[in-house]
């Protein structure tokens, strides 16, 4: 159908425009809601006038390898981004950087979200997300898949907290989905030693988690213990082995085994995501159901790599992917394939983990979800923080990604943490 309003053209190719009967049917359910949202964006400078960037760190507890950065910092470092149209609508973004993790760190992604991916949306419609993607696409060429996607996925994320915000839709209604949720979440066992391990569990109990994911790698030994240890104390909750790259493939095809005897449901990234042979070794052993993770960026690369037979699924993170326009689809790819997919995360603070709720929700999720944010931060910049209890968190249901920030504990936490200045892009 052609609209007459030009606003309401794509929020995502994935997204499809609603029919004139489904328009009808919507609005029979929400009229006063839906009708106010066209009419709205029909009225509103929706071009993007300007983007503030503001680096923060998160104040973190706990033992957990991927917070340590240079010069001795400690903490979950983040450049929060705020688009805000010509009438002065705004959207709230968060890239996550993890210099431990991949090979974004916060001064990278600062860079590009201030001199190239930023500086490309100015003057963008902010509700054509396709379109601003291409602008991204043209500011940064890629490597092997899309470039610094990261960073990039604070502006995805900003996106479409701005078109929800527009259109008065959660991120599901965007999609013509379910709200879905609440969802379990998994508690991340990063430990040392076993007496370790014991202490960490327990505090997981004391929080209602009955679900664990353990960090595995490179000593199969000790992960093949902790496992054992784990599955005791959690005889009947979903055991999620995570390797990050850790083991050679000899060390990996010896381990998967063990690991499953041990009571382990599923691996992830036991190898280097260029490690070809290797995960087809590991996929035809059929040890463990075989999860990528790091080397999954876009689209493109999920594809080949199920038409190479490297994997039986994906644990899925918004913000390693570039954001949701791309991590959608990989799901949708996943499922008509018939493979797994997982929720997964950075230990995303606020704004990037509502984000990634949103997502999982929408698309029904049931397994537990490795978010482990609220384990690990003990800070965030909401208005009201996420609602979690008892291991449970419930999916954000307001327009856009469901969560108001609040723009002084935002500058709070940049002058506390990293002394810096907000950027106007």
């Amino acid at each position: 159908m052609k609209s007459k309003t030009k606003y309401v053209s794509a929020v995502s190719k994935d997204s499809r425009q609603l029919s004139r009967r489904q328009f009808l049917r919507s609005s029979a359910v929400v009229p006063l809601g839906l009708i106010t949202a066209v009419a709205y964006t029909k009225q509103q400078n929706t071009k993007i006038e300007h983007i503030d960037l503001f680096t923060v760190r998160y104040p973190t507890k706990g033992y957990f390898k991927f917070f340590i950065g240079p010069g001795g910092t400690y903490g979950r470092e983040a450049v929060i981004v705020k688009i805000t149209t010509g009438d002065g609508v705004v959207g709230w973004g968060q890239s996550i950087p993890s210099p431990k993790w991949s090979y974004e760190t916060l001064e990278t992604a600062k860079i590009v979200l201030r001199d190239y991916l930023g500086p490309a949306l100015i003057g963008q419609n902010s509700m054509d997300i396709d379109g601003a993607h291409k602008a991204m696409d043209r500011a940064l060429a890629p490597g092997f898949s899309t470039a610094m996607p990261i960073a990039r996925s604070g502006l995805d994320i900003a996106l479409h907290d701005l078109v929800g915000k527009l259109k008065g839709r959660s991120l599901s209604q965007m999609w013509h989905r379910p709200q879905g949720g609440p969802l379990t979440l998994s508690w991340t066992v990063n430990a040392r030693t076993l007496d370790e391990a014991e202490v960490v569990i327990d505090a997981g109990y004391k929080r209602g988690y009955s679900n664990f994911n353990i960090k595995v790698a490179p000593d199969p030994k000790f992960d093949v213990g902790l496992a054992r240890l784990v599955r005791r104390r959690a005889p009947e909750g979903f055991l999620w082995a995570d390797a990050n790259g850790g083991y050679d493939q000899a060390a990996a095809l010896a381990v998967a085994p063990k690991l499953a005897d041990a009571g382990v449901d599923v691996l992830e990234a036991p190898l280097k995501p260029n490690r070809i042979s290797g995960y087809q070794a590991l996929k035809k052993q059929g040890a463990l159901p075989i999860l990528m993770d790091e080397g999954v960026v876009s689209p493109v690369e999920l594809s080949e790599f199920i038409r190479l037979k490297m994997l039986d699924g994906v644990a899925m993170k918004p913000s390693r992917c570039g954001g949701l326009v791309t991590a959608k689809r990989q799901i949708e790819i996943l499922l008509d394939a018939g493979l797994m997919w997982l929720g997964s995360g950075l230990t995303d603070p606020d704004i990037s983990m509502a984000a990634a709720l949103g997502l999982y929700g929408a698309y029904g999720l049931t397994k537990p979800v490795a978010l482990n944010g609220p384990q690990f931060l003990t800070t965030d910049v909401l208005v009201k923080s996420l609602n979690i209890r008892n291991g449970s968190v419930k999916v954000p249901d307001g327009p856009g990604l469901g969560v108001e920030v609040d723009e002084s504990k935002v500058v709070k936490l940049m002058k506390e943490t990293t002394n810096s200045e907000r950027i106007e892009v």
